[in-house]
C-alpha cells in the first residue's frame, strides 16, 4: 500500500509538518536507489513539496534517474546538517518514485522551481516515513508511519 504526501500529511499533520521542515533546513538530502545488480546507490538531490506532492527532479540520464526508471524503490533521508543537534531529528521517507510524463505537470512544476532543462521528474508514492530524535535527553524516541496505520512510537533508553 502507497500513498501521496498530501494522503500522509492529512493522516498526520503534525509529523508532516517536522518532516517537511527537516527537508526545508538544507538544500541537498541523499537518494538512496537500487542498481541494476541490486545494490544500493546513495546520490545527493533536492526535493520539493508542491501541491500536496514530494517531488524528485533529476538531471536526464542520471544515474540515479535510471535507476529508479528501472526500479521505482528509493529511500530519501533528510540532511542531519551540522554538528550533532540534528534539530527536529533524524527523518526518512522511502516509497516508489513514478516517472512523470504529463507535459502539464511537468511544465507547471517548471515554472515553480525554475529547473535545468531538461529534466526528470519523478512523484512519490509512500510506503513509510520514519523520524527519530531524543527526547529529554533520555530515551531515543522513533515514529513511524506506514499508510493505513496510525503513528507507531517506540521509545528507548
Amino acid at each position: 500500500m502507497t500513498a501521496n504526501w498530501s494522503t500522509f500529511a492529512g493522516a498526520e499533520p503534525d509529523l508532516a509538518k517536522v518532516v517537511e521542515e527537516r527537508f526545508g533546513s538544507f538544500t541537498h538530502h541523499t537518494l538512496a536507489t537500487l542498481r541494476k545488480d541490486g545494490s544500493p546507490r546513495t546520490s545527493g538531490l533536492e526535493v520539493r513539496f508542491l501541491n500536496g506532492e514530494l517531488w524528485l527532479g533529476m538531471m536526464p540520464d542520471s544515474l540515479k534517474a535510471r535507476d529508479l526508471l528501472r526500479d521505482p524503490r528509493f529511500a530519501l533521508q533528510a540532511n542531519p546538517g551540522e554538528g550533532q543537534s540534528m534539530g527536529g531529528g533524524d527523518v526518512r521517507v522511502s516509497g516508489r518514485a513514478i516517472e512523470v510524463e504529463d507535459a502539464a505537470t511537468k511544465a507547471a512544476y517548471g515554472e515553480e522551481v525554475e529547473p535545468p532543462e531538461p529534466f526528470h521528474l519523478f512523484r512519490t508514492e509512500l510506503t513509510e516515513v520514519v523520524r527519530t530524535y531524543v527526547e529529554d535527553d533520555k530515551y531515543l524516541v522513533v515514529q513511524v508511519w506506514k499508510p493505513g496505520e496510525p503513528v507507531r512510537t517506540l521509545k528507548r533508553t
